[in-house]
C-alpha cells in the first residue's frame, strides 16, 4: 500500500483544518468571549465570558488539535503565511502552494459562514463590528494605527514560522511539534489581541473580514501582506540560522513533519 498522499487529500487536510481554526478560534471570540450574566437578587450584572485569555487559548487549541488530526497528511498549515514560510525553508514543494492556498480560504470562508449563521440566531445579533476582524486605526482593539500593526504582525509570524519550522525538523524531539506550535499561537493571540485581534494569518482574516463589514474588507489588505512577509522572513531566517544556510526553496518535495499549523 502506498505511503504517497494525494494533492486532493492534502488539500482537503488543510480545508477541514482551516475550517477548525476559524471556527474555535474565531467562533470563540464571537459567541464566548464576552457574556454577561445578571443576579436577579441584587440586580448587577457580571462578565462571565472567556476574555482575551480564552481567545488565546481557543486558537492554539484549534492548532494542536488538527495538527495531531491531520498533519502527518498536509504538514498542517491552515494558514498561507506557513505554506509560504514552508516553501521558502524547502518543506513544501513550491507546486503545492496554490493549491493549499485556495483550500486554506476556501475552509476559513465555509468557517466564517457558519459562525454568521449561528450568530445570527441570536436576537439582536448585528454582525456589524462582531465577528472578530482584525483591524488597525479605528478597528483595532486599542486604536493602534497601520504601522505598529504591520511590524506586529511582520514579528510575530516571523518567529511563529521559526518556532514550526523548528520543532517539526528531524532534530527535534519527536512528537511535540503540535504543542511547541499550538501553544505559540497561543502566545502570539496573548501578545497581539489588543494591537490587531490577531491575524498571523491571512485565511483567518479572510474568513470573517466580508461578514464583519465596519471597514474589515478595506484593511484586508495588511492582513496578507504583513502575515506573508512574516512568513517569507521566517522561512529564509530559519535555514539560515540553524541549518547552515542550506536553503532548499521548496525542492525536496517533504511536508513539515508532525504538522506545521497556524
Amino acid at each position: 500500500m502506498s505511503d504517497v498522499v494525494s494533492a486532493p487529500t492534502k488539500w482537503l487536510a488543510e480545508l477541514f483544518g482551516t475550517f477548525w481554526l476559524v471556527f474555535g478560534g474565531c467562533g470563540s471570540a464571537v459567541f464566548a468571549a464576552k457574556v454577561i450574566a445578571e443576579d436577579e437578587g441584587t440586580r448587577s450584572s457580571f462578565q462571565v465570558g472567556i476574555g482575551f485569555l480564552g481567545v488565546a487559548l481557543a486558537f492554539g487549541l484549534t492548532v494542536v488539535t488538527m495538527a495531531y488530526a491531520v498533519g502527518h497528511i498536509s504538514g498542517g498549515h491552515f494558514n498561507p503565511a506557513v505554506t509560504l514560510g514552508a516553501a521558502v525553508g524547502g518543506r513544501l514543494p513550491w507546486k503545492d502552494v496554490p493549491g493549499y492556498w485556495v483550500s486554506q480560504v476556501v475552509g476559513g470562508l465555509i468557517a466564517g459562514a457558519a459562525i454568521y449563521a449561528i450568530a445570527s440566531g441570536k436576537d439582536g445579533f448585528d454582525a456589524t463590528g462582531n465577528m472578530a476582524a482584525n483591524g488597525y486605526g479605528d478597528h483595532s482593539p486599542s486604536g493602534y494605527g497601520l504601522a505598529a500593526v504591520l511590524l506586529a504582525e511582520i514579528i510575530l509570524t516571523a518567529f511563529f514560522l521559526l518556532v514550526i519550522l523548528g520543532s517539526t525538523e528531524s532534530r527535534a524531539p519527536k512528537g511535540f511539534g503540535p504543542l511547541a506550535i499550538g501553544l505559540s499561537l497561543t502566545l502570539i493571540h496573548l501578545i497581539s489581541i489588543p494591537i490587531s485581534n490577531t491575524s498571523v494569518n491571512p485565511a483567518r482574516s479572510t474568513a470573517v473580514a466580508f461578514f464583519n463589514g465596519n471597514g474589515a474588507p478595506g484593511q484586508l489588505w495588511a492582513f496578507w501582506v504583513a502575515p506573508l512577509v512574516g512568513g517569507l522572513i521566517g522561512g529564509l531566517l530559519y535555514p539560515l540560522l540553524f541549518e547552515n544556510g542550506k536553503f532548499k526553496f521548496g525542492s525536496s518535495g517533504a511536508a513539515v513533519d508532525d504538522g506545521a499549523a497556524s
